[in-house]
């Protein structure tokens, strides 16, 4: 009989291969796990313990706080706060950076997180996750602060993702690939059941919010406009379209069976920077689809490559497979050309001034 593969002996096995790598990181990632299990529980009870339904509370972006979020926040604060691995930590439902307490003992990383991705679906039980991301604490701050945390993904020591799911999933990366673990009940334990998660090149499938088509730029117009033509146009293929309203459950599906799944920036007053964050969900989810050999854009850049200017930056996200984000970057490319092409010699050179 074959031996299953837990979670705590991979990773203990995987990062023996680095010679920088210590204990320490193996009991914070267990740590973060433990706190992703208990969230699990949380979640699928939600009905049967009263923690589904609006906390009637805002976050710093102003959206509505669901009562799972701020448990969710609790759950990964109580569960690492004490452990000595981290530095600080900082999340979507918190404005500020989160300090450690001062009687426990510091670590080297830094911990950022979407304690509840997709939350707004939690009545309606459709698949929802936590996000989160470990970055290195600098060297010699005791008492990090915001401008801590503002690293580019490529900084980035680990990245992953627990989707709540008609199965618990943990997909995660060191940087070493992308593998995925699900969580057997009976053992309590989360299991290796997809090593070396690859994403096809081509795809069929696109997912990207259809309601907010008349904000878009002309580049995302424009390659919307081609694959929901189909056959028919200039693509000459079908393709299927799928949204579910959750990062994490979009991420996994193309990491399952490849796809793009695109939140652009539009017109919209609370849009115009983009709609998803930076550090704590683009950042983390563009290292596990580079990792899995996808894209990870902005559309006009590598998203791994911007620099963040705040806590709560949002970015515009275009990620998956290779080849059709290299196409939506094409497309921003010659419409940012047109723009440039067809400005005024005087507006240009004022621009460069």
């Amino acid at each position: 009989m074959r031996t299953k593969t837990t979670f705590t002996r991979f990773i203990i096995e995987d990062l023996r291969k680095l010679p920088e790598a210590t204990g320490e990181f193996t009991l914070l990632l267990n740590a973060i796990v433990t706190a992703c299990k208990e969230i699990a529980d949380d979640v699928n009870r939600g009905q049967l313990i009263n923690v589904l339904g609006s906390a009637k509370t805002e976050n710093i972006q102003g959206e509505t706080q669901k009562k799972l979020d701020v448990i969710s926040n609790d759950v990964i604060l109580r569960s690492l706060e004490w452990s000595g691995h981290l530095g600080g930590m900082a999340s979507e439902e918190m404005e500020e950076a989160y300090s450690i307490p001062s009687r426990y003992p510091k670590g080297k990383y830094l911990l950022v997180f979407d304690p509840l991705d997709g939350s707004s679906n939690t009545e309606v039980n459709v698949s929802i996750g936590t996000i989160f991301s470990i970055l290195r604490c600098p060297e010699g701050i005791e008492e990090p602060t915001e401008e801590d945390f503002l690293q580019p993904g490529s900084r980035q020591v680990c990245a992953g993702y627990v989707l709540y799911g008609p199965a618990t999933n943990l997909v995660l990366t060191t940087g070493q690939g992308v593998n995925g673990f699900t969580l057997d009940r009976d053992i309590g334990e989360f299991i290796l059941t997809h090593r070396k998660l690859s994403i096809p090149d081509q795809t069929s499938e696109f997912a990207i919010n259809m309601a907010n088509q008349r904000h878009w730029e002309p580049a995302i117009k424009r390659y919307i406009d081609e694959v929901v033509a189909g056959e028919d146009g200039p693509r000459g293929r079908n393709f299927n379209t799928r949204w579910v309203a959750s990062m994490v459950a979009e991420v996994h599906r193309i990491l399952m069976r490849g796809g793009i799944f695109l939140y652009p920036m539009d017109s919209r007053e609370n849009v115009q920077e983009g709609r998803l964050r930076l550090l704590y969900e683009a950042n983390p989810m563009g290292f596990i689809i580079e990792q899995a050999g996808g894209i990870a854009s902005t559309g006009r850049q590598r998203l791994m490559e911007v620099k963040p200017n705040r806590l709560h930056q949002r970015v515009p996200v275009i990620i998956g497979a290779k080849e059709e984000v290299e196409r939506v970057e094409l497309y921003h490319s010659l419409m940012d050309q047109e723009r440039s092409d067809s400005t005024p010699p005087h507006r240009q050179e004022a621009k460069q001034a």
